[in-house]
C-alpha cells in the first residue's frame, strides 16, 4: 500500500470512528421498536456530551396519543409530568372519557446530575397508540447542561441533532424477529469456529510437510 492509500484508509476509519460515537452520543429511545395498541417500558438514554459540564435536565414531548405515562424512580432526579387537553374527549374500552394526554415529561437533577463521560436511563411504562404497523413516533427532546446550555434533539433522522424515535410494529413482532435473528448468530458463529479449525488443520499440514521435507534434505 503506498502512502496515498494509507492515508486514505486512515482517513476513512476516522471518519467512521467519529460517525459512530456521534451516533452513540444521541439521546434515543430503547427499544427502537414497541407494539401498536400495546404495553411496553420505554427507555429513555441520555449521554453527556459535554466534556466539562454535567447534564441537569432533561425534557421529553410526548407524541400524540398517550392517555398516561408511569416513569421509574431515579436517585437524584424528580419527575413532573404535564397534560394537554384533547380537542375532541375520547371514550376509552371501559367506557371512560378522556379529556387530556400527556404532553410532556420533565427530569430535573436534584444532584450532581449526569457527569461527562456517563449517561442515564429514564424508565417509562407506557400504553402505545393503536395506529398502524410502521407509524414512526418522534420524541422531541430538550437536554440542558449546567451554566444554561440547551441541546435541542427535534430534528429529522440523520441530521446534527435528530429527534429520538419509536417504529410501531403489529402485535409481537420484535420478540418474533429476534428466534431468527439469534439463530442465523449462532450458525454464523459455528461457521467461524468451522473455517478457523479448517485454517488451523491446513497450517499444521503445511508444517508436517515442511518438517519431513526438511528431514529429508538433512539426511539426503
Amino acid at each position: 500500500m503506498n502512502r496515498r492509500s494509507l492515508i486514505a484508509a486512515i482517513a476513512a476509519v476516522a471518519a467512521l470512528t467519529s460517525t459512530a460515537t456521534a451516533a452513540q452520543a444521541h439521546v434515543t429511545l430503547q427499544p427502537k421498536e414497541a407494539p401498536a395498541g400495546g404495553f411496553a417500558r420505554l427507555d429513555v438514554r441520555v449521554p453527556n456530551e459535554d466534556d466539562s459540564k454535567a447534564t441537569t435536565k432533561v425534557v421529553v414531548q410526548m407524541p400524540p396519543g398517550f392517555a398516561e405515562a408511569s416513569y421509574e424512580p431515579v436517585p437524584g432526579w424528580r419527575v413532573a409530568v404535564a397534560k394537554r387537553k384533547l380537542a375532541t374527549p375520547v371514550k376509552t374500552d371501559e367506557g371512560d372519557t378522556l379529556t387530556e394526554e400527556v404532553d410532556k415529561l420533565t427530569f430535573t437533577a436534584t444532584g450532581t446530575g449526569i457527569a461527562p463521560g456517563q449517561f442515564q436511563d429514564f424508565g417509562l411504562s407506557v400504553g402505545l397508540p393503536d395506529k398502524p404497523a410502521g407509524t414512526k413516533l418522534t420524541f422531541k427532546a430538550l437536554q440542558t447542561y449546567a451554566g444554561g446550555s440547551v441541546v435541542r434533539w427535534i430534528g429529522a433522522p440523520g441530521s446534527e441533532h435528530p429527534a429520538p424515535q419509536v417504529t410501531l410494529v403489529a402485535g409481537d413482532e420484535p420478540a418474533a424477529a429476534a428466534a431468527p435473528a439469534a439463530a442465523s448468530d449462532k450458525k454464523d458463529d459455528d461457521g467461524d469456529g468451522n473455517g478457523l479449525a479448517i485454517v488451523a488443520l491446513v497450517v499444521g499440514a503445511l508444517g508436517l510437510l515442511a518438517g519431513g521435507a526438511a528431514l529429508v534434505r538433512a539426511r539426503g
